[in-house]
């Protein structure tokens, strides 16, 4: 069987039954009535996988294209990895490729009007031009969900397996292979004693420019995530100050405007930094670039969990790679909590002034801090009526600082967050006041 000549594109750590059940029928239907019967059945079942896969992909088309397009942007080689935001690579490896690619051109280039005649299975024409309703895949955002869907179409009309191998080249060096390809955000979780790294489906499609202010601010976080992305020596980086402020919306944005060169997050939350090693140890060889994202850092003076972090970002012996960075944000500029008590010249512990040095100590592994303050009353009205502008709303100027006013008194104070809210609040009002119309 084909499949079993595969040198490259071997391992795809997908489910692959359908593809051993597609070509086994290629190569063996129509081997007698009773034969007929059962590779009916068989294709029945594929055309049924198929199906299941345009519902949890979002797929549309060719759904067998389709199919095969993901196995390879998904599969995870020496060649694929060599290409990703890289391109084209030399060596023997392409002679590899190439065979391998000649293989699954003969999957793409297969015709199966013989087949659904011989097995009497005219309805597997529904997956080779499958009409989707456009739902969300469950497994890639949508703007991903397209191109692979383009690059099934585009495969199709490669003439020779050498366009079909530049095509795909092109799209590792585009968008990447395999998960840290396809997604730009991921958080950890635990398979037994395995450390994963999965995807985030559905981060916030939120924009530096969506954040009103903080010129100087953003400017720094840009500054720093630039360099980082093209090569150059960059900082760890804290974001810290009040709260609602955007600290969390700018890494967000961050991951957003720096996908297409690479960027990549990983969310780590505090209960997790036992796991920093094996993470860093996965993506450490990758051609992405990696921020290590922890949220609302911060310690209470009975934890220590600081102090192993510390060390991971560095400290220890192994140095940190040069792909990965960690961001924080926190509401705490020296993110361990400090008392009174530790500043006491009469203390329990013989050496005070080492125990307040350890506490603050994380916080200069952090070459980069970033205030983020509460706006006053006028830069928070400010960000009222720029809000109020890009939702459309139509409220008189006057009345609307009055009621963001009234509003901000009750619901969290000044901030850009207690700004978002209320003008979601307005929003929502007048659309149920349309609704009614």
């Amino acid at each position: 069987m084909r499949e079993k000549e595969l040198i490259v594109y071997k391992d795809f750590g997908l489910d692959t039954s359908l593809l051993m059940d597609m070509v086994w029928l290629m190569e063996h239907y129509g081997s007698g009535e009773e034969g007929v019967q059962k590779e009916s059945a068989l294709l029945y079942d594929c055309m049924h996988g198929l199906l299941e896969m345009a519902g949890s992909h979002g797929f549309s088309g060719n759904l067998w294209h389709c199919y095969l397009t993901n196995l390879l942007v998904n599969n995870e080689n020496s060649y694929s990895r060599a290409c990703e935001i890289r391109g084209k690579v030399e060596g023997t490896i392409n002679e590899a490729v190439l065979h391998d690619i000649i293989i699954f051109k003969e999957f793409f280039d297969y015709d199966f009007t013989d087949m659904m005649e011989k097995l009497q299975v005219p309805a597997f024409s529904l997956v080779l031009s499958y009409e989707g309703n456009m739902q969300e895949s469950k497994v890639y955002n949508t703007r991903i969900r397209d191109r692979i869907c383009t690059l099934a179409v585009r495969f199709k009309e490669n003439r020779t397996p050498e366009e079909m191998k530049d095509t795909l080249t092109e799209f590792y060096k585009e968008y990447g292979v395999g998960k840290f390809g396809l997604h730009k955000a991921f958080r950890i979780s635990h398979k037994e004693d395995e450390t994963l790294i999965e995807p985030i489906l559905n981060i916030a499609h939120v924009q530096l420019g969506d954040l009103i202010g903080y010129e100087t601010a953003k400017k720094k976080l840009v500054d720093n995530t630039e360099a980082f992305v093209k090569g150059k020596k960059a900082n760890n980086c804290l974001l810290y100050g009040d709260a609602g402020t955007g600290k969390s919306s700018s890494i967000k944005a961050i991951a957003n405007a720096y996908y297409s060169q690479g960027l990549r997050i990983i969310e780590v939350y505090k209960h997790q930094f036992q796991d920093l090693n094996n993470v860093i140890a996965q993506i450490k060889n990758r051609n992405y670039k990696f921020i290590i994202y922890m949220d609302d850092l911060s310690f209470e003076d009975f934890e220590i969990e600081y102090k192993y972090l510390k060390a991971v970002i560095e400290g220890g012996l192994e140095k940190k790679p040069a792909n990965v960075l960690i961001y924080a944000t926190s509401n705490r500029r020296h993110l361990v909590r400090e008392k009174f008590s530790d500043k006491r010249e009469l203390d329990d512990d013989l050496h005070n002034n080492d125990t307040v040095q350890e506490k603050l100590s994380l916080v200069s592994r952090f070459g980069v801090t970033i205030y983020f303050g509460a706006p006053d009353k006028s830069q928070f009205q400010d960000i009222v009526k720029a809000l109020a502008a890009r939702y459309g709303l139509t409220m008189p100027e006057e009345e609307l600082l009055a009621e963001a006013n009234k509003w901000e008194l009750f619901h969290g104070g000044l901030s850009g967050r207690t700004a978002q809210q209320f003008i979601d609040y307005l929003s929502g009002c007048e659309s149920a006041a349309g609704g009614q119309q």
